[in-house]
């Protein structure tokens, strides 16, 4: 290990050196690269630099203590090296877990979709609960939130929507989402009642550009309808709604709920680019089986991961065990110690599994 961060050092200060240079300055596309590798190396390097200092602390602590016989003198010693012996350790297990693979697809934005399942009006209702919730999260971390496809109830459920939310690490943030989302709650639609339990599906695709992912447009199949929903005066008046059919696999994917036809179909190109981009990350997957158990969020949409039970203001997370009686705040969009657990759990597993 200690090998592998000297060689980083080394190139940390090889791009620092290039920052400054007038030549790579005014390349704006080298400039940029360059940027984004020192950005993502300086957490490391930070981490690195309190470890050597640690390390030196720690031999001159020994050496005092192998050399010395003043009692006072060893005393000051033996504090100096349990406190760096400490240290080196807390600081050996971040630089392990700063160096695992990173998740190439950490940085970028989220295509989310999110289906009513199993319980009706009270399923599209919640589906609405669970995009508010997701909606309250990005606005506390600024992101910009787009609804791209929107199928609406009449008592102000979904049955299905798909919005982008777009912001730095969002990514990083929202993986652990996909899966199926039960709630345990009287029904909205009852004032009185026995506790039901509904259930969404929800899905979390990175977005992909262009560059990342080429669609030929010959194996594309656009067709244009009038929209429909749950009520408006615009509905069914224009053909602005788009279907696109990914003619290679059957993909369908549509997108009505913006006026313009050109919206709508850039909306629905987006999607369906996520869409593609996750079912061939899906084939790269699978040939790592292993791996993919060992990882926390592994993306499967049909595994139960949490249960939001309202009588008792408890969410649980069934992948790592996390019961949190605050459900009001998680539901408010407070969804940050959950991330965190996650993640958490995330790199213990991938640590075990390095260190086999």
């Amino acid at each position: 290990m200690l090998d592998k961060l000297l060689a980083m050092q080394a190139h940390f200060l090889e791009i620092g050196n290039k920052l400054s240079d007038p030549a790579v300055i005014s390349d704006r596309e080298q400039y940029a690269s360059l940027m984004k590798e020192h950005k993502t190396l300086t957490p490391i390097m930070e981490v690195f630099g309190q470890y050597r200092t640690a390390r030196e602390e720690f031999d001159e602590a020994k050496a005092i203590l192998s050399e010395e016989s003043d009692p006072e003198l060893c005393e000051m010693a033996q504090l100096q090296y349990e406190d760096a012996k400490e240290q080196i350790a807390d600081l050996e297990q971040q630089l392990k877990i700063l160096l695992l693979p990173k998740d190439p697809n950490d940085d970028k934005s989220v295509v989310i979709e999110i289906r009513s399942g199993v319980g009706g009006e009270e399923a599209s209702l919640f589906a609405n609960s669970i995009f508010r919730m997701y909606s309250m999260y990005a606005e506390s971390h600024r992101w910009k939130l787009e609804i791209l496809n929107a199928s609406p109830t009449e008592l102000g459920g979904y049955k299905e929507i798909s919005f982008s939310v777009e912001g730095e690490g969002a990514y990083s943030r929202l993986k652990y989402e996909s899966g199926v989302h039960r709630v345990q709650r009287v029904p909205e639609t009852e004032s009185q009642g026995r506790i039901q339990t509904s259930a969404v599906t929800v899905a979390v695709l990175p977005e992909a550009d262009e560059v990342e992912l080429h669609i030929d447009p010959t194996d594309l199949k656009i067709d244009v309808f009038r929209s429909s929903g749950a009520g408006g005066q615009h509905i069914n008046k224009t053909e602005s709604a788009v279907r696109i059919t990914y003619l290679p696999t059957g993909l369908v994917v549509e997108c009505q709920d913006e006026r313009s036809q050109h919206k709508n179909k850039d909306k629905a190109m987006k999607v369906l680019r996520a869409r593609l981009f996750e079912e061939m990350q899906q084939a790269q997957n699978d040939k790592i089986a292993s791996e993919r158990k060992s990882q926390v969020g592994s993306g499967d949409r049909s595994e139960r991961i949490r249960t939001y039970n309202f009588p008792q203001g408890r969410m649980t997370d069934h992948r790592i065990g996390l019961t949190l009686y605050r459900l009001e705040a998680i539901m408010n969009g407070d969804l940050d110690e959950i991330f965190d657990a996650l993640a958490t759990a995330d790199q213990a597993a991938k640590l075990a599994g390095a260190e086999q």
